[in-house]
């Protein structure tokens, strides 16, 4: 009697062949916006008919800087970073020695006189460069207000073009007075920053070797 093989089973059989753009669509669920609730049972006006709320931002109040959850700021992105190293090392040692032996230790077969030396050298040097650089902007929202004030932020865009997205994803930490009037945050004010610009799709995909490629080239020993 024929078994047909249960969907799970056959998703986990063809996830490794899988292309990027699958992958990262997976992963972009842990980057779902959050939402503020509604607290429940919450009035909108106020019992004793004023119009005055410590919860409300106030009448004339024209800053609208992020300050609670699910509110919008924009990240102004502003990464460069560079990073060079240098070494150098170099030694040398020459040693000369010379013994005269007695003839009678000779027989007068010769002088009499042992003679050595050395002469070593060792130079080396290495260097390293790297930089990289990352201008732009997206908004992103205020997923939770941590105690003390600061607030956590969460956002991701999602780039489509011709044969391929690009993702960009951001995470961290920012101060409320960093916020500037504007509502905009530079990126090197964002503690505990996890920056992500991920590219998947046929372009990706051939930049990169094959799973099975890169499978063996780990348990080949040459």
């Amino acid at each position: 009697m024929s078994r047909r093989m249960p969907l799970s089973a056959l998703a986990l059989l063809l996830a490794p062949a899988a292309c990027s753009t699958y992958v990262e669509d997976r992963a972009s669920e842990a980057w779902a916006p959050v939402y503020p609730v509604e607290e429940a049972g919450r009035l909108d006006s106020l019992p004793t008919g004023g119009i005055y709320s410590s919860t409300s931002r106030g009448l004339f109040v024209s800053d609208r800087r992020a300050a609670r959850v699910g509110d919008i700021v924009t990240v102004d992105f502003h990464e460069k970073f560079s990073a060079s190293k240098s070494q150098s090392a170099s030694g040398s040692r020459k040693n000369d020695y010379e013994i005269d032996l007695p003839d009678a230790l000779t027989l007068g077969l010769d002088d009499g006189v042992l003679d050595n030396s050395t002469d070593q050298g060792f130079s080396g040097k290495g260097a390293a460069s790297q930089s990289n650089s990352l201008r732009g902007r997206m908004s992103v929202s205020v997923t939770r207000v941590l105690p003390g004030g600061n607030l956590e932020i969460m956002g991701q865009k999602l780039l489509t073009l011709n044969n391929g997205n690009e993702y960009v994803r951001l995470k961290g930490v920012v101060r409320p007075e960093d916020i500037g009037p504007d509502n905009v945050v530079t990126s090197d004010r964002i503690a505990h920053a996890e920056i992500k610009y991920i590219g998947a799709g046929d372009t990706a995909d051939t930049a990169k070797p094959g799973w099975l490629r890169r499978g063996l080239s780990v348990v080949s020993p040459l």
